[in-house]
Formats: structure tokens, sequence, C-alpha cells
């Protein structure tokens, strides 16, 4: 069977995908960030470049885009996907203790700068309701990019965070008014509004009610079946289910993806699972940003760079100004005010959708919503350089305010990380309870898991054979790692992994037997412990003694054994000290 490249979704998705393969590796290579380059593909292959140019030089339909409105779902989804991440690096209760902040500073920030930026249009001849369509559009900031950029632990990413969490609650109810406020329309725009908010509010309740019952029994059954194919699905599935039944209440489907994320956070499962979706994360917000980039025309750019540029400062200017003095008078640092400020202060990927619905409710003229679809376009473009320059600008603030620099939080000291809790596993866990030691146990079979954690352990579900899963793990700042899981190969990869990450931890590792410990000193563990090796020196001591052997002759020769197999052990790996091969009994008499 031949390849079509004549069917424009498969020349689409080929192009995509090359961008994807081009723009990650070169724009990390260079360490700037990749959403500029999306951006830039998405204007070159765009309609209004390369696009427009098909018809003069046909091979060009290969290397461009040319059905920019088939590839808007996928869009969409990659937008659905991050708030689904989103939601499983939280908690209800985490949540919950933000509500002050999300319907407080982030009801504040929306109405206040969407009041601002209505008034300067309304002065400068917009008509009332299309000033206020606008404000309300203009006024909204990235989830897309802002999250990605400041992260969920950093002072700046937790307050960014609850301000873009209640735009995006508010962006249904915004669409409803804009209707309402149509000149055409009747009462029943407000109706509606009430309408959606009792149907919304009882979908999240059966949502809520249904995915703590059945979500940690769907993720159970895939953790059983070990299979990467079957937990995507089931992931795919929860976030599909979420997104569907919240947008046919009327609420957006991103608050069904969230919700779905909130309730998988809340199982064993939550970091598998944001492991294993990453990729697609990745790849469908790439598909978004180079839709974002078609969506500029260089040659209106060039035409109307003037009023464009004063556009973007004017509404830029309106939102940092409002953000940071909010989170000035809400007792934050001043540093933390105005980077959060800057980096706020662009459009909103959801600025397009709200400029849509007031186009078509008659409050603002075709035109009107061009003109300031290409400032989103461009605000959008920008919003890595905002981020590098809120966060100059909070150094220099601090600086001369003689602050220190807020350091991103820290994942909490774990302790030791454990991977693989079988009979090893739980023994070392078992010495580290008793010493008051705190340790984290990492383990790929989930009826382990459940066992054990009725029994009071500390394990999560993981699978290591990801490198996603390890990366999770934040093993800088464990005080050691512990490697008992019974697979060769991976553990000499893992040992090799983590050892080039993390040069000075220490990793004692479960070895089968003196070539495989060689092996794993080669990778870099600190110590390898081939229990085979110990078990037959304890069995042949045993054997000896019951035979009749003076107990003295037997310790000298165990001993001289250990040291033959110690030497044997070093000779193989290369290393330049003697490995570890002592018995636990006998304490530092019986050691070689």
């Amino acid at each position: 069977m031949s390849l079509d490249l004549q069917n424009s979704g498969l020349s689409d998705a080929l192009v995509i995908l090359g961008a994807a393969g081009l723009v990650i590796p070169a724009f990390a290579r260079f360490r700037i960030s990749p959403v500029i380059g999306f951006i830039l593909v998405g204007i070159l292959v765009g309609p209004n470049a390369l696009g427009s140019m098909i018809g003069q030089v046909p091979w060009l339909y290969y290397v461009s885009i040319s059905d920019p409105e088939a590839i808007a779902p996928f869009a969409e989804f990659g937008i659905i996907l991050l708030l689904f991440s989103i939601g499983l690096e939280l908690s209800l209760k985490r949540l919950w203790a933000m509500r002050g902040m999300v319907f407080g500073i982030g009801a504040a920030e929306l109405l206040i700068s969407g009041l601002v930026i209505g008034l300067a249009l309304h002065l400068l001849g917009q008509p009332w309701g299309g000033a206020i369509g606008l404000g309300l559009a203009l006024a909204l900031s990235s989830t897309a990019l802002v999250l990605p950029i400041a992260g969920m632990t950093s002072p700046v990413g937790r307050v960014a965070f609850a301000m873009l969490l209640f735009e995006d609650v508010a962006l249904v109810p915004i669409i409803f008014m804009l209707g309402a406020l149509a000149p055409t329309a009747s009462g029943e725009g407000w109706k509606g509004l009430t309408d959606v908010a009792i149907a919304g509010g009882i979908t999240v309740a059966i949502l809520y009610i249904g995915g703590r019952l059945i979500l940690p029994r769907l993720f159970a059954q895939a953790a059983r079946t070990k299979s990467p194919e079957l937990f995507l699905a089931a992931s795919l599935l929860v976030v599909i289910v979420g997104s569907v039944a919240t947008a046919a209440a009327g609420l957006s489907p991103i608050v069904g993806a969230l919700l779905a994320g909130l309730l998988v956070a809340e199982t064993e499962y939550h970091g598998e699972v944001e492991a294993i979706i990453s990729p697609f994360k990745g790849l469908a917000l790439g598909v978004f940003l180079i839709s974002v980039g078609m969506q500029l025309d260089l040659r209106m750019v060039a035409r109307y760079w003037p009023e464009l540029l004063a556009a973007i400062a004017g509404v830029m200017l309106v939102k940092a100004v409002v953000t940071t003095l909010l989170l000035r008078v809400s007792g934050a640092r001043a540093g933390t005010s105005a980077e959060t400020g800057v980096l706020m202060a662009s459009p909103s990927e959801t600025t397009l959708i709200v400029l849509t619905a007031a186009t078509a409710a008659g409050l603002i003229q075709p035109s009107t919503a061009t003109f300031w679809t290409t400032v989103t376009a461009i605000g959008l473009t920008i919003t890595p350089l905002l981020a590098k320059g809120g966060r100059l600008i909070a150094r220099q603030i601090e600086r001369q305010m003689g602050e220190e620099a807020v350091p991103a939080e820290l994942a909490d000291e774990q302790g030791t990380v454990i991977i693989g809790f079988g009979r090893v596993g739980r023994t070392v866990a078992d010495m580290l309870r008793a010493h008051d030691k705190p340790y984290l146990a990492i383990e790929a079979d989930i009826d382990v898991v459940n066992a054990a954690r009725i029994e009071g352990y500390n394990v999560r579900f993981g699978d290591v054979a990801r490198s996603d899963m390890v990366d999770r793990l934040d093993l800088g700042h464990a005080q050691a790692l512990i490697i008992t899981m019974d697979d060769p190969v991976l553990s000499i990869r893992l040992t090799r992994r983590v050892r080039g990450w993390v040069p000075a931890l220490p990793i004692i590792v479960r070895a089968r037997d003196a070539n495989h410990a060689a092996a794993l000193y080669r990778a870099g563990a600190t110590d390898a412990v081939p229990e085979t090796l110990e078990s037959s020196l304890q069995l042949s001591e045993a054997v000896l003694v019951d035979l009749g052997v003076a107990v003295g002759p037997v310790i000298a020769s165990i001993h001289e054994k250990r040291d033959e197999m110690r030497k044997e052990i070093k000779l193989a790996a290369g290393l330049d000290r003697d490995p570890r091969i002592r018995r636990v009994r006998g304490e530092r008499a019986v050691e070689g």
C-alpha cells in the first residue's frame, strides 16, 4: 500500500511531526524556549506565508499546512491534556486551600483589567458592548504558556495558577454574557447562564463521586496487565469523558480535564499517568502553538505595525500594573508581584475564543476581531521573552529593596528511595523504619503496593523502566538510592542513568553474582551487594561447622574466600578501592 501524500490530513501531519523533530532539539541546543520555535514554524508553513505560494510553486504543498482548520481540534486537545496534567500535580485539598486566592485575586485581576481595557477602548470610539467584550477577552492570560514556563511550585507559579484557574472557570460565563449583550439578544441569554451554572454544578458533582469510586479500580486493572498501552488508553479515556461531560453541560471542556486530573491525583497512579501522557501533551501543545503562528499575517503586521505595537504595549501595561498592584496589596513580595505581572501581561489562547463569540454576537466588527487576533498571536509569541524580562525585573527590585530572592519550592526531603518492594526492599524499609529514617519505595506491582500501604509502608506505584518516572522521583533531593529489583539489565541501566544525573548520590544495588556486581560498579554504583555470594558463604560455613570442622579454621577460610571474591570484583570492575562484601552479623570483626 502506498502513501497518498495528496491527502491534506496526512501531509499536514507529516509537516507537524517534522517541525517537532526539528524545533525541539534545535531550540534546546541554543537554550531557547521551543514555544517560539513552534510559533515561527506556524508563521512559515501557514496560509499567510508558504501556504499562499502553492499556486506558483506546487511542491510547497508538501512543506506547508493546507487546511489550518483541520488541525484546530488537535490544538484544543493539547490544551485539554495540559489542564489534565496540571490537575495531576495538584490535590483536592490543595485546591480547596487556594480558593481564597482563586476567587479573590483571580476574580479581581480579570474584572479590573477587563474594565480598564474596556474603558480605554470605549474612549477610543468602541461601543460599550464591544468594549466590554474586548476588555474581558484581552484580560485573559495564557494557561498553555504561562504554567509550563512558571511551573506550579514557585511563588510566581502558584499565584499565576490561581489567577489562570479562575479565568478558565469564567470563560463560558463570559461567552454567555456576551451573547446576552448582543444587539438582538433577549432575556434568554441570562436564563441560559443560570441553566449552565446549575447543569455544570450537577455534572461536576457526578464526575467527582463517580471518579472517586471508579478510577482506583480502573487503573488497578490497567496496572495489573503491566501494559503501557492499556494504561495510556485508560488515561485518555478519563480525560475525554471528563471533558465531554463538562462540555455537554455547557462548561468549558478544560474544566472537566482539570477535574479529571485532580481525581487521578488522589489515587496511587498519578505519577505513572503523568509520565505516560507527557509526550502526547507536548506534541499536542506544539500543534496548538503552530496554529497560533498560522494566524499571524506578516503583511498585515508590516502594514499596521504602529497600531499593533501601541495595542500590544497598552494591553500589557494595563495587565502588568493591575496584577502587580493586586499582589502587592495582598501581601506578596515586590519581586514576585512584578514578575507575575509581567508574565501574565500577554493575551491568551482563550482570547481568540472570546473574540469569536463577540463577533458572532455582533458586538465587534470582523475587521476589529482580525486586528485583535493578530495582537493576541504576537502577544503569545513574545510570552517566553516576557518571562525572562519579568525575572530580570524581579531580581533588580529585590536587589534594590534588600530582599532575598525566593527560591522555587523544593521537594520535601524524602530520605532514602527504594526501587523494588519485594522481600529485599521490604526488609530494607523495615530497617529504615526501625531507625526512624524517612524513605519512599517504588514498586511496579499494584497488588504489592496496595498490600504494603495497608501495612503502613510508604510505597508508591510506578514503573522505573520508563525514564519519565525516574525523572519525577527528584533524586537530587534524596539521601540515598537503593535498587533491589531482580532485573540485572534494568538495574545497570538505572544505575548508570542516575549516576550521570546525581554524581554524589549513594547508590546501593542488589547484585545477583560477582559479574553483575562488577557491571554495577562500572555503571557507577557506590555499593553492589551480591546476595548469592554471601548466602553461599553462609551455607558453606554452616555445613562445615555441622561436619565437625573447628570454628576458627572455618571463619579463616570464609574470610579468605570473601577476600578472593572482593579482589575478583575489584579487578573486573576496574575499581581503585576494595568493594564491600561483608556479613551483616559479626560487625567489623568478620569483615575481610
